[in-house]
């Protein structure tokens, strides 16, 4: 049940005309943001809305669309629109010491990785710098969906020069977990340069490989993964993160 005090400000009972949809999508905002919605919970009907702010069911209509759009409810056809359940935490490590996927198993979560990708890149001055890689040299990129008990959290982008990796355009159609990679390759101990964190929202290819809207920030961490014994940097890698499944607990170690 909506049970905020606040007034949209309106004329003759109804909203001003340019301003009802922002105000609508603003007002629903606040409401979710301060957990007025139980996680869950059905949302009241258009007409319901349409009704108590004053508008026509379409503005009301665009206003539930673009909260879609952003992640924060869905549709059950025929039922109507519910608040998205509570997210799941989980740690969000910005070092490359431990790989992803020993760090999702030590947690006890359920995780899948698929390998979906193994190409050469284009010439990219930052990742062939990075990589050490010459202007005519090759670079390939190796990506893998994560999920969580079936839930879609991750991309993850590993950047690997050829001439460190030779096999690397055969082997890298096969490769789950990168660390595992390079063990068998004789590489123990692991240590990360840098890590940078952004947001971004999804291409239309990563919205269907990560279920996700086209309005869903994605945190995006990208890292050097250094071989600590010799100094050598091993890979680039860059991760999407959905932001609307899940909350992080953004760790250092």
């Amino acid at each position: 049940m909506i049970t905020s005090k606040r007034k949209l400000p309106a004329k003759g009972g109804a909203i001003i005309s340019e301003d009802k949809e922002t105000l609508i999508l603003d007002d629903l905002m606040q409401k979710i943001t301060s957990k007025a919605f139980k996680s869950g919970e059905k949302l009241p009907s258009e007409n319901e809305l349409a009704e108590k702010y004053g508008v026509p069911r379409m503005t009301v209509r665009n206003a539930l669309l673009k909260l879609e759009e952003r992640g924060y409810i869905y549709s059950k056809q025929g039922k109507g629109r519910y608040l998205k359940e509570e997210s799941l935490q989980i740690q969000l490590h910005l070092t490359a010491k431990t790989s992803f996927t020993e760090k999702m198993k030590q947690a006890g979560y359920n995780l899948e990785t698929r390998n979906i990708n193994c190409e050469k890149i284009g010439f990219d001055a930052r990742i062939y710098r990075i990589l050490n890689a010459p202007e005519n040299g090759t670079v390939y990129k190796i990506s893998r969906l994560r999920l969580l008990d079936d839930e879609p959290i991750a991309i993850h982008s590993s950047y690997v020069n050829e001439a460190m990796f030779p096999d690397i355009g055969e082997d890298g159609r096969q490769i789950g977990s990168m660390f595992a990679y390079y063990r068998k390759l004789g590489y123990t101990e692991f240590a990360s340069r840098k890590s940078l964190l952004s947001i971004t929202f999804p291409s239309s290819k990563e919205q269907q490989l990560l279920s996700c809207k086209s309005l869903v920030p994605l945190i995006v961490v990208e890292s050097d993964c250094v071989d600590a014994k010799e100094g050598n940097i091993l890979e680039h890698t860059k991760i999407l993160y959905r932001s609307d499944k899940f909350k992080y607990d953004i760790t250092m170690d």
